[in-house]
């Protein structure tokens, strides 16, 4: 991706949070637990892989770590800070940036102001978000369709946008929620090539859900598994790769 060759600059201070943890978080839907007592940390420097079959409680547990879900009991640090009580705006804000399985985009605007509100949004000047959302749109490799109607993007450019938009006020944090779906092997090789480099362009950490095995074992440094709304492990690729309990509840033949 050619676009990539030069990082974007970055005129805004990047949030200072070293750590984004979970610790002993639980969530109850009624009387069904989401989530069960599920504790893990991310760091600035890395990209760690949050996966497990459907219905492990994934994006429930990225929804707390970025307010839109409070748990049930258990805490959020963002740093040392207890974010409980925190609304999404407040953890955006703090430098949590995410993106969405369903692209939310407003279809009826361009490429460029989708991500210009962004900025727009938490408090950037009109100009200084137009710049802003100009560089990231370059970096994702779609500057050529800036002044495209979002509604009319194809999927894969849908995902490209929503990484843009929560990179607009350089965050600590971003959480990647399925990228990968739906593109082909060389989209996903320049999707892994493009969230690979953010750790090293952005300083910022990334948690990324994602389904395709390619693309999670090829980037990330460390892999956290659920199933049924518990860790049943955590380490390196290749320990993940070889473990027994993971490979019978999610790998299998992905293996």
């Amino acid at each position: 991706m050619d676009a990539m060759a030069e990082a974007p600059p970055i005129s805004l201070k990047p949030a200072d949070a070293a750590t984004l943890t979970a610790k002993d978080v639980v969530v109850h839907f009624g009387g069904l637990a989401a989530i069960a007592d599920v504790s893990l940390s991310v760091g600035r420097h890395e990209v760690f892989g949050l996966i497990g079959p459907n219905g492990a409680g994934k994006t429930t547990l990225v929804n707390c770590l970025t307010g839109f879900q409070a748990p049930t009991s258990g805490r959020v640090l963002l740093a040392r800070e207890d974010t409980t009580g925190w609304k999404p705006e407040r953890f955006r804000k703090a430098g949590v940036g995410r993106t969405f399985q369903a692209g939310r985009l407003f279809r009826e605007m361009t490429v460029v102001e989708n991500v210009e509100v962004s900025g727009v949004g938490l408090g950037l000047g009109r100009r200084q978000a137009r710049m802003r959302a100009l560089d990231l749109l370059k970096w994702v490799g779609i500057a050529a369709k800036a002044d495209v109607i979002a509604g009319t993007l194809p999927y894969t450019d849908e995902r490209r946008v929503g990484i843009a938009r929560a990179l607009m006020l350089s965050p600590a944090f971003v959480l990647l929620d399925e990228p990968a779906a739906g593109m082909s092997d060389a989209e996903c090789d320049e999707l892994m090539h493009l969230v690979s480099a953010i750790p090293k362009v952005f300083t910022c950490g990334v948690l990324l859900i994602e389904h395709n095995m390619r693309v999670v074992m090829g980037i990330c440094d460390r892999i956290h598994v659920l199933d049924g709304g518990r860790t049943i492990a955590e380490g390196v690729p290749q320990e993940i790769q070889r473990n027994e309990t993971v490979i019978a509840a999610y790998l299998g033949s992905q293996a």
